[in-house]
């Protein structure tokens, strides 16, 4: 190469250098990735129940409200199903933006009694089935029909609790082992973690719930025991000073940061870096299924916003 050569190449090398700066920085400056959102917001249609509206104008209610979220009851789905397909629901949601994240039912799933218990699962299963179908990955798994006599064998209760799990290895949908915390049984942390450990299923997550930890006499500080992938949805409200922990019921409940619970200690505790998890509003208040159901709604989600605000 000649001297007239080597002067073109460098003035081309260099005026590349100069012309495209945005390429030398995009190879010098490490790219950042953000956090995803510590906690998402969710409207359990509990909140709303007492006012009546039918499957459709409960889903209307939440989008409205602000809502991208919501958990359904499995009896208003399928009362609608009646005289609708799933491809409707699958229509309605997305016309919406709703997404649905998790599936309140009542299958008898982990009681004694086998016959009761069979017919349990296979309705469980036909549950999942449908929820698979509108994009439902989550369903909830609570002691239903064991809550009145106590002493239920936790370690069969486990090998129950694996059974409905491999349904939802089959059907894409997971049952979430629920804390009722005026059950008999299943009403303490302890208990919901040591079926889920013991079921030896890598899929066992468990829905627990600000009021229920509280009757149940579970302290919030357990709850980083729970692990990160154990927690996908939380069930969040408040509970009043009265009446008290022995006597209060579901109808006591009340818009988060209106009680005197732990609420902004809980979601501290919940909170995982990398990781969203669902609030969802589930409240069985009479004084707000009084009112108008969208101004609930939306009061609801401005109280969750307003507890969850800087954590």
């Amino acid at each position: 190469m000649n001297r007239r050569q080597t002067l073109a190449a460098l003035a081309a090398t260099t005026g590349g250098a100069v012309m495209s700066p945005s390429t030398l920085l995009a190879h010098s400056a490490p790219e950042v990735v953000k956090d995803p959102p510590p906690f998402t917001f969710a409207l359990n249609m509990s909140t709303i129940r007492g006012q009546n509206l039918g499957f459709v104008k409960e889903l209307e209610v939440a989008s409205k409200a602000g809502f991208r979220s919501v958990e359904i009851w499995m009896n208003s789905f399928q009362e609608y199903l009646k005289t609708h397909t799933v491809a409707d629901v699958r229509k309605l949601l997305g016309d919406l933006g709703i997404k649905v994240e998790n599936a309140i039912g009542f299958a008898q799933w982990i009681v004694d009694d086998e016959t009761t218990r069979t017919k349990g699962v296979e309705q469980l299963k036909q549950e999942m089935e449908l929820l698979a179908q509108i994009g439902c990955k989550r369903t909830a798994a609570p002691p239903m029909g064991a809550t009145q006599q106590p002493g239920l064998d936790l370690r069969k209760a486990a090998e129950r609790y694996r059974t409905i799990l491999e349904l939802g290895d089959k059907t894409g949908v997971v049952p979430q082992l629920e804390l009722w915390g005026g059950s008999k049984n299943l009403n303490k942390l302890s208990e919901v973690m040591f079926i889920a450990v013991e079921s030896g299923h890598p899929s066992a997550r468990v829905l627990l719930d600000i009021y229920h930890l509280y009757k149940g006499g579970s302290s919030p500080a357990s709850l980083p025991l729970v692990g990160k992938p154990g927690i996908e949805v939380f069930h969040l409200n408040d509970y009043p000073a009265n009446p008290p922990r022995e006597t209060i019921v579901d109808a006591d409940r009340v818009y988060p940061g209106d009680g005197i619970g732990p609420v902004r200690d809980t979601l501290k505790q919940l909170k995982t870096p990398g990781k969203t998890i669902v609030l969802s509003l589930e409240l069985f208040n009479k004084t707000y299924y009084a009112q108008d159901a969208l101004l609930v709604a939306k009061t609801g989600l401005e109280k969750m916003k307003k507890v969850a605000e800087g954590i």
